[in-house]
C-alpha cells in the first residue's frame, strides 16, 4: 500500500479479552496458563514443530499488564471480511485454551463485577506498578487497537493532526464498559476514564512534523514521568514496531462485526486525513481542551445521547454526529469497498445498540452482574442469542 492509493491500506485489529469465570462472573488471573494452554494446543494439533507452534502462537496471542487477560491479534488485511473471519478464530482459540484452564473469555472494555487485578511479574511491570500505584493497580482495561497502514512516518503524523477530532465517535461506537467493580458508572464506555488516568493518555495538539513528534515524545520520556516511549498512550500514535498509526480509543467490541465497522472507519479516516495531508490541507485546529471534552462526552452517553460534532465542537444527536462522519468518509469507504459493511453495521448498531446497550439489557432483565459476564462469553464465542 502507497499512499498514492495503490491498492487498499491494510488494516489489523488487536483485541484485549478478559479471563473470566463464567459462573461467577469473576475475573480470573489465569493469563499465564491460558497462552501456555494456547501453544500446547497448536503443538498438540501436530501441524508444527514445537518451536513453530510457540513462534505462531506468540504472533497471535500476547500477555498483558495483568493477569486476567489475554490479547489477540489478527494479521494486516485489505479486506475486512478476511479480518473478521481471523478475529472469530482467535477468539474461538482463545475461548477454547481457557475453558481447558477452567476459565472463559469475555469480550468486554471492562470487568462488570469486582475484582482486584493482578499485575504480571516483570520488571518493566513492578517499575511501572511501583511508579504509578492505584493507576497501574486498577488498570484492567480491554480495548480494540486499529492499526491502518501508512506509506511513512511523515504522513503517519500528518495522519493523526487531522483525525483528532473524530476519534470520540469511534468511542461512542464501540461503548462496552457500562458496568465497572461491580456497579453501574452510568458511563457508557468508562474504560476511557480509566485509560486517561495514565499521564500519557488522550488527545494531542498538532505536530506538524514527525520530527516534532519524536522530540515530544523524547522530552515526555526525559521528564522522568514516562519509562519509556512504549508508555506513549496517546489517541491515535505511529505504531512503534509497524508502518502504521495505531488508533486507540475504542472498547474491545462485544460483537465482532461492530469491531469491523469501527476498523473500517479507521481505515476510511485515514485514508481522508492522508490525502488532506497530501494537498496541504490544514489540520483543524481544535483546542486539546475540548478534544478532552468531546472524548467524555462519547464515553458518558455512548450512542444514547449527545456528541460534540467533530468539527464545530457543538453537542448534536449522537446519530447526527456519526452521520457526518460517514459523509467525511464516504468516499474512501466506497474505494475501499467497506460502504456497504459499514452502512450496514451501523444500521445493526443503531437497532441493537451498542455492547453497553446489551450489558444494561442483559442486567435490566436479569438483575445479575454474573448473567452479563455469562452472555458476553455467548457473544464472544459467537453465539448471539438475544441479549
Amino acid at each position: 500500500m502507497t499512499s498514492q492509493g495503490l491498492g487498499r491500506r491494510t488494516v489489523g485489529v488487536e483485541e484485549e479479552l478478559l479471563l473470566v469465570d463464567s459462573a461467577s462472573g469473576r475475573a480470573m488471573s489465569m493469563q499465564g496458563q491460558v497462552l501456555a494452554e494456547v501453544t500446547e494446543r497448536w503443538a498438540r494439533a501436530g501441524e508444527t514443530s514445537p518451536q513453530q507452534a510457540g513462534e505462531q502462537a506468540a504472533d497471535a496471542f500476547e500477555g498483558e499488564l495483568n493477569e486476567e487477560q489475554i490479547e489477540v491479534g489478527s494479521r494486516p488485511h485489505e479486506d475486512l471480511g478476511e479480518l473478521t473471519e481471523e478475529l472469530l478464530g482467535w477468539r474461538r482459540r482463545a475461548g477454547l485454551a481457557a475453558r481447558r484452564m477452567g476459565a472463559r473469555v469475555a469480550a468486554v472494555g471492562l470487568c462488570p463485577t469486582e475484582v482486584t487485578p493482578r499485575t504480571v511479574r516483570s520488571e518493566r511491570y513492578d517499575r511501572i506498578t511501583e511508579l504509578y500505584g492505584i493507576t497501574a493497580e486498577e488498570q484492567l482495561t480491554c480495548g480494540c487497537h486499529v492499526h491502518v497502514s501508512v506509506a511513512d512516518r511523515d504522513e503517519a503524523v500528518g495522519v493523526i493532526d487531522r483525525i483528532r477530532g473524530w476519534l470520540p465517535v469511534l468511542t461512542a461506537l464501540s461503548a462496552n464498559s457500562p458496568f465497572w467493580q461491580g456497579r453501574d458508572t452510568s458511563y457508557a464506555a468508562y474504560r476511557s476514564p480509566v485509560m486517561n488516568r495514565w499521564p500519557s493518555a488522550g488527545p494531542t495538539d498538532v505536530f506538524g512534523s514527525a520530527e516534532a513528534y519524536d522530540r515530544l515524545v523524547e522530552d515526555m520520556v526525559a521528564t522522568g514521568v514516562l519509562l519509556d516511549p512504549g508508555m506513549v498512550y496517546f489517541d491515535a500514535r505511529p505504531s512503534q514496531n509497524y508502518p502504521t498509526v495505531e488508533i486507540r480509543v475504542a472498547d474491545v467490541c462485544l460483537d465482532v462485526e461492530d469491531t469491523a465497522v469501527v476498523a473500517a472507519l479507521c481505515r476510511g479516516l485515514v485514508e481522508r486525513a492522508a490525502a488532506e495531508y497530501r494537498a496541504e490541507t490544514a489540520p483543524v485546529p481544535t483546542p486539546v481542551t475540548l478534544l478532552r471534552l468531546a472524548g467524555w462526552r462519547a464515553a458518558r452517553d455512548g450512542m444514547g445521547g449527545e456528541l460534540l460534532d467533530p468539527v464545530t465542537m457543538r453537542p448534536r444527536p449522537a446519530w447526527d454526529a456519526v452521520g457526518t462522519l460517514l459523509e467525511h468518509v464516504r468516499e474512501p469507504l466506497r474505494s475501499a469497498g467497506d460502504e456497504e459493511l459499514v452502512t450496514a453495521g451501523l444500521d445493526r448498531i443503531r437497532r441493537d445498540g451498542t455492547g453497553a446497550d446489551r450489558q444494561r439489557r442483559v442486567h435490566e432483565r436479569t438483575g445479575t452482574l454474573e448473567d452479563v459476564v455469562a452472555d458476553a462469553v455467548r457473544v464472544t464465542e459467537g453465539r448471539h442469542e438475544d441479549g
